[in-house]
């Protein structure tokens, strides 16, 4: 079991030696084209309405009113 206590410390700092070598140059820039983004909205509107009886009859006796 002792044999392999070497092994086990190698092994434990592997993934941080990993991240060290991996880890050298982070580039960001602007892309070369304008982002685009396609929105495809479909709104529909629906209006109700109710007249008053009154007011309906006021209408039809004077279509010229509006």
């Amino acid at each position: 079991m002792q044999d392999m206590m070497p092994i086990l410390g190698v092994t434990r700092w592997m993934p941080v030696a990993l991240a060290m070598l991996s880890g050298g140059c982070v580039n960001i820039s602007a892309p070369d084209k304008p982002i685009e983004i396609n929105l495809n909205i479909n709104v529909t509107q629906e209006v109700v309405y109710r007249l008053d009886g009154e007011a309906k009859s006021l209408i039809q006796q004077n279509p010229g009113i509006f």
